[in-house]
């Protein structure tokens, strides 16, 4: 293995049902592999097989609670300025060894916000964070909000420390196939909603939007149970029209997405937003939300509401369904806001940080 490698934590990508983080790492290790990067992935599972290239090697440490010990120690003897990047955990670098160039990847401050959030999370980062940052050699953002947050909240960070590298989006541009009889609705338009079942994407809010309109249109919710749930579980099996179809492959999301008459994503705070990014790509209308990154990434590209005011969400859902010279031009405006995002320029940003000079 040549010494430039970058070392990669890819643990979350290789998961079974990886969420938005493992989705970023998965795509940042793509592209490296494409553009012949030189990487050692550090995992506790098997990687793709099509990341086995000559390139690339792979250490994978038994899963348990002491993986973090056995890479720590594997990092201890490792050259003087090797760059582990870390996307998804603070542990490491919150403890690296001091010769190690650590760069963390920061996706978002929620748990120093009010929104709403996971208590063990929140503990978790709150402890880990800070020291993390303070050990960086650069760290890396997915957006220029997260970066603003960064400097708020730990205003003792340089800003000349701090990156966007951004990300791309998850799905790639396809002809859609016909859909399966899973995944086939039961409307005559279908609102599609991705993400895992929390307080903070707002299915509760979208729901009731949904449920106080007058239309034959089907909702479909995706994305796995998370923490706070039970009362959107239960509004989703109680509200007519409502599907919650849980976890899906991103095979099949793609295909829900391309055959969805918009895309509803109301989020109270997001680091990035790829269900925004992802809609685009597919020529598919969205309506969102005015926090954290979302505008950021949308633009003039997407309907805006309040996403804590019920009715904004409503109107902005009966506007959308009605009409439809507004979806065309939304999804001319996101088909063009998509090509500026790609992962190939995120790769880039990254190996850029990765022999910053501080």
């Amino acid at each position: 293995m040549r010494m430039n490698a970058l070392l990669v934590d890819v643990r979350e990508a290789v998961a079974s049902f990886p969420t938005g983080k493992g989705m970023w790492v998965k795509h940042v290790v793509s592209a490296c592999v494409k553009k012949g990067i030189p990487l050692l992935l550090l995992t506790d599972s098997p990687v793709p097989e099509c990341w086995h290239t000559d390139t690339v090697h792979v250490r994978q440490f038994c899963r348990s609670m002491f993986w973090h010990v056995s890479v720590w120690n594997f990092l201890r003897y490792q050259p003087v300025e090797t760059v582990y990047i870390s996307p998804t955990s603070y542990i490491i670098p919150a403890c690296v060894p001091s010769h190690i160039r650590s760069i963390p990847v920061v996706h978002d401050l929620i748990a120093f916000r009010s929104e709403p959030h996971s208590r063990r999370a929140q503990w978790i980062e709150r402890l880990l964070l800070r020291r993390c940052l303070r050990n960086a050699y650069c760290i890396c953002t997915v957006s220029e909000s997260t970066k603003r947050d960064l400097l708020e909240k730990c205003p003792f960070v340089q800003e000349k420390k701090v990156m966007v590298v951004g990300a791309g989006p998850t799905v790639s541009l396809r002809a859609a196939p016909p859909l399966t009889p899973r995944l086939q609705g039961e409307g005559k338009a279908r609102i599609l909603c991705i993400g895992t079942l929390c307080p903070r994407k707002n299915q509760l809010r979208l729901i009731e939007a949904f449920s106080q309109l007058d239309t034959d249109v089907e909702l479909i919710l995706v994305g796995g149970r998370g923490w706070s749930d039970s009362a959107i579980v239960r509004a989703a099996q109680e509200t007519p029209r409502v599907r919650w179809m849980g976890y899906v492959s991103m095979k099949e999301m793609q295909e829900l997405l391309q055959s969805s008459t918009l895309l509803a994503f109301p989020s109270l705070y997001e680091g990035f937003g790829f269900p925004v990014l992802d809609a685009f790509v597919c020529s598919v209308p969205v309506l969102t939300s005015e926090r954290g990154s979302l505008r950021e990434i949308a633009g003039d590209a997407a309907l805006v509401v309040d996403p804590e005011d019920v009715s904004s969400i409503r109107h902005g859902l009966a506007v959308l369904l009605s009409d439809g010279r507004l979806r065309e031009t939304l999804v001319q405006k996101g088909r063009e806001r998509a090509t500026q995002f790609s992962w190939e320029r995120t790769v880039e940003k990254i190996c850029e940080s990765s022999t910053l000079s501080i």
